[in-house]
């Protein structure tokens, strides 16, 4: 292991999935080449979700058309079924469409009634559709939702979320993101499934993905870290969580805060490959976007330059 991380910037559609006021397609556009721009490699753009469930993204094939896709920059989309992989691929063939395309399950059977509006095991035959119907031509990220534990159910078993990696392997998923969608992993917990992982499928990317829901996201971020993961997700502001007119779990359901976590892998040494000072006018610009201040402790303190 080497003390360099991926993080892939969420604002652009886990944040704004939560807003009640659509964002512009052209503010969206200039978001994320803000994004890119401050050294982001891994961005998630947009969703293909219908847009009578999630408005917010009613624009994703103008957005992936607008943006400027760069040599070694990979726009995201999320696909929950598929008849999204079906747009991806319309979007991909007219050459403006994503590079990495997330496909989800949740790891209790309540949310995916609740979020996607059938079973698990439903679920799990339209994931096997969607990839063979994107034949290779995406990155393909598997999403196991929920998996330390569900706003209905309570906690939910390791075993259980150690088979949804397994099967998103058996797949061909290029990475696998482990969700805390209601934030309530503690680090022992996180660390325990990512050792565990990390021996099960050695080489395979698994990414953290965790909100802040009750404060403990860069707790679990940095026992992720220590437990050999490399691979992370954040929002800038902090902002995010479910769909607005998908209401589960209680308080500020938001991701962990973009700003705070590469201030902290830096001051720690280890490489996040993002400007600071770009950094620090992407999240100016996503506060903008939405008018009003966001959730960042290093937006109003300022970003810690030296490393321990």
């Amino acid at each position: 292991m080497t003390d360099k991380v991926t993080i892939c910037e969420c604002f652009a559609r886990d944040g704004l999935q939560h807003e009640p006021t659509f964002v512009s397609t052209e503010t969206k556009i200039s978001l994320l080449e803000g994004f890119a721009d401050a050294g982001f490699r891994r961005i998630e753009a947009t969703s293909y979700s219908h847009p009578r469930w999630v408005p917010a993204f009613a624009d994703a094939s103008e957005v992936l058309g607008g943006v400027v896709h760069r040599p070694g920059v990979a726009y995201k989309a999320t696909c929950p079924n598929p008849r999204a992989v079906e747009r991806a691929l319309a979007d991909h063939d007219r050459g403006a469409g994503a590079e990495e395309l997330s496909l989800l399950v949740s790891a209790s059977e309540s949310h995916t009634e609740k979020n996607l509006r059938t079973s698990r095991a439903q679920q799990w035959e339209r994931v096997e559709s969607m990839v063979r119907l994107a034949g290779g031509r995406f990155r393909l990220i598997g999403v196991v939702s929920v998996a330390f534990g569900c706003p209905f159910e309570g906690q939910v078993d390791p075993g259980r979320v150690a088979d949804d990696v397994a099967r998103f392997a058996d797949l061909g998923a290029d990475a696998v993101t482990l969700g805390d969608t209601t934030g309530v992993a503690t680090p022992a917990a996180v660390a325990g499934l990512f050792s565990r992982l990390e021996r099960t499928h050695p080489g395979l990317a698994v990414v953290a993905h965790f909100h802040n829901t009750r404060g403990t996201a860069v707790a679990n971020a940095v026992a992720a870290l220590e437990s050999g993961c490399r691979h992370f997700d954040s929002a800038l502001g902090g902002v995010g969580g479910h769909p607005s007119k998908i209401g589960y779990g209680a308080g500020l359901t938001g991701n962990v805060c973009t700003e705070d976590l590469v201030s902290l892998f830096e001051a720690m040494g280890v490489d996040t490959g993002i400007d600071l000072d770009a950094l620090a006018s992407a999240s100016l610009a996503c506060e903008k976007a939405l008018g009003r201040p966001l959730h960042s402790m290093v937006a109003r303190a300022g970003f810690a330059h030296s490393a321990a």
